[in-house]
């Protein structure tokens, strides 16, 4: 029975130590594993073989080291295809960036980048929850920059927290002459390569595709 775990444990021992170099020699590693394998079986003792649960733990063994390796060149092979790809993901991360799509609105305020039409005389911001709908509205007048918004409705009470987006209404002698949509910062939490190419996601929830951002800046 000695005689046996010893071989048990060399040939777990000898899975681990091949697994550690399979990232370029997987499949050889594997024939290998195999060859020793069935000289242990061909040379045991006869008057003590090996048991069946011995033997099925050096497959067992084996197998879960072999999927491991398997996967670290997986992980390699991804590292490698993508490269500058990877360190320009970490470079969104803990960034705020200036975006059109619906925000999280919590106890902070967000800063909003207005930019209505240079022929205005008066100028509304529109605010529109998740699914759309208007919620609020107010007269900020005339003019361009970034302003605080606070999330206020016409009564003066806080909006619920949640996402939302924002509209500017451009007008001129009482006649709306241009409808534009208004960028605001957010915190990046996540970036993710996908088809389209890198997606962002957002502090709170959301996400647009980098190509789709208008601006980056440090946190404020």
């Amino acid at each position: 029975m000695v005689s046996a775990i010893a071989s048990s444990t060399a040939a777990t021992t000898a899975a681990t130590t091949i697994a550690s170099g399979a990232g370029s020699a997987g499949s050889t590693n594997y024939d290998t594993f195999l060859r020793m394998l069935t000289t242990q079986l061909r040379n045991q003792d006869p008057l003590n073989p090996m048991e069946g649960t011995d033997f099925a733990v050096q497959l067992a063994t084996f197998s879960g080291v072999e999927q491991q390796a398997q996967t670290n060149m997986l992980l390699e092979h991804m590292i490698v295809q993508s490269g500058s790809n990877l360190g320009q993901l970490s470079d969104w991360i803990g960034k705020e960036v200036r975006t059109t799509e619906p925000v999280w609105f919590g106890d902070e305020a967000l800063t909003l980048d207005i930019k209505p039409d240079s022929r205005a005389d008066s100028v509304t911001l529109v605010v529109l929850n998740e699914s759309g709908r208007e919620v609020s509205r107010e007269d900020i007048g005339p003019g361009e920059g970034q302003i605080d918004w606070l999330g206020r409705d016409e009564a003066g009470e806080k909006l619920a927290n949640g996402r939302y987006s924002f509209v500017i209404e451009s007008s001129r002698a009482g006649e709306v002459i241009s409808e534009d949509a208004v960028g605001a910062y957010v915190r990046v939490t996540e970036a993710q390569i996908g088809a389209r190419g890198i997606e962002l996601i957002f502090e709170g929830g959301g996400s647009a595709l980098a190509s789709e951002i208008e601006a980056l800046r440090e946190p404020s």
